[in-house]
């Protein structure tokens, strides 16, 4: 099933992909992770402890991406 999306506005289409990963959250033993995510947290996981990244509190993050910044 598609779900024609090119008219949403982009708080509507953030709002389909936050009720999607509500429900896909309820199990994630369900839901393999890919080759590559430990790879990329271990990465992450460098980057904070090096100081060349911090932590965002992610509903602060969600209303910047609502906003429209970066």
């Amino acid at each position: 099933m598609l779900i024609a999306t090119e008219n949403l506005s982009r708080a509507e289409k953030l709002q389909i992909i936050e009720q999607l990963w509500d429900e896909l959250s309820r199990n994630p033993e369900d839901i393999p992770s890919p080759a590559w995510h430990a790879d990329a947290l271990h990465e992450a996981e460098n980057a904070v402890a090096n100081g060349n990244a911090a932590f965002q509190d992610w509903e602060l993050a969600k209303e910047r991406l609502r906003q429209g910044a970066a």
